[in-house]
């Protein structure tokens, strides 16, 4: 999946000359905690967050004094050094970026122009429908060894029950370089049949694997 399938394509603006109040007012009337500031010229030179107002205004301010910080333009807050990505990017990389860098959002550019916005929102959102997690179903975790083909047999099983699968994760065994576990997101509310087939195969169940039972 690319960026541009999961991005806010009607991105809301300011420009660095407005004010910390209005920038507060327009986040609190569109529920929205990221601001780019695009300049006279359409290009996004800066990033406004509510962290960074509610750093800029400090609650316990004198009312004079809040009265002032809240006219202060938001050139005088906005960050510069703004990390951004473009709509041909893939959410996997760019859900690194945010792990990596610890951000809330990431600007979409594309030819310099301000296309779209992601937020650590929309990634959560995105990883919920990848892995089937908001389909009625169940979990599957299967350990197997590290080998071409092995994917191809175990979801020769779910065929055989004629049981769909949402989706499938991988990842490697903690305890075992040689082997991997497979996660599957299977539309059936009662795999026991398919779980007990797949002990008859020979491989190992390690969920569902009540305490006590043999995997």
């Amino acid at each position: 999946m690319i960026v541009e399938q999961i991005m806010t394509k009607d991105v809301i603006t300011l420009s660095p000359e407005d004010s910390i109040r209005t920038a507060i007012h327009l986040m609190r009337e569109k529920n929205i905690r990221h601001l780019p500031l695009l300049n006279s010229e359409k290009k996004m030179i800066g990033l406004v967050t509510d962290r960074d107002i509610k750093s800029a205004t400090p609650v316990f301010s004198e009312s004079d004094k809040l009265h002032e910080q809240l006219e202060m333009p938001l050139s005088t807050i906005m960050t510069t050094n703004i990390i951004t990505g473009h709509p041909l990017d893939f959410v996997e990389e760019v859900a690194v970026i945010f792990y990596d860098h610890k951000i809330g959002c990431l600007p979409i550019l594309q030819n310099g122009e301000l296309v779209g916005i992601i937020t650590g929102t929309d990634l959560l959102h995105t990883l919920v429908e990848l892995t089937g997690a908001n389909k009625p179903g169940s979990q599957i975790e299967v350990k197997v060894e590290n080998r071409p083909g092995v994917l191809h047999e175990v979801t020769g099983i779910f065929q055989k029950f004629k049981v769909n699968v949402h989706s499938v994760l991988v990842y490697p065994a903690q305890d075992n370089e040689n082997a991997k576990i497979l996660v599957f997101r299977v539309a059936t509310m009662n795999p026991l049949l398919v779980i007990e087939n797949l002990k008859k195969e020979g491989l190992q169940v390690m969920w569902p694997n009540s305490p006590g039972m043999k995997a």
